[in-house]
């Protein structure tokens, strides 16, 4: 079985340090920058799920609970991962996107 606790723990983080982040953090970039993360791990989890199926788009509903998306998208993305490969592609998402978003 995969071990995918280092992606659970890296998003963790990551959704920590945003809702940590000052209102004004989070409008400069850093609540769209974990949308676009949430989305995309949204896309990849569907995309495992549901093959030749067009996958969702995650609703943006609002930066205070870009957070809380990201969690859910990488919880869910980590429930289906089928190998060391699409783990290690998951963690580089999640670390570019923090970075990318500053906190």
């Amino acid at each position: 079985m995969l071990d995918t606790s280092p992606l659970t723990l890296a998003v963790d983080h990551f959704a920590d340090r945003l809702r940590a982040a000052p209102q004004s953090r989070l409008q400069r970039g850093a609540a769209a920058e974990a949308l676009g993360l949430a989305r995309e791990l949204a896309r990849r989890a569907q995309v495992v799920e549901s093959p030749g199926v067009e996958p969702r788009v995650m609703p943006d509903v609002g930066m205070f609970a870009a957070a809380d998306q990201v969690t859910v998208a990488a919880h869910d993305l980590a429930l289906v991962l089928r190998g060391e490969a699409e783990l290690a592609s998951a963690l580089t998402l999640v670390a570019e996107a923090q970075q990318r978003a500053g906190v």
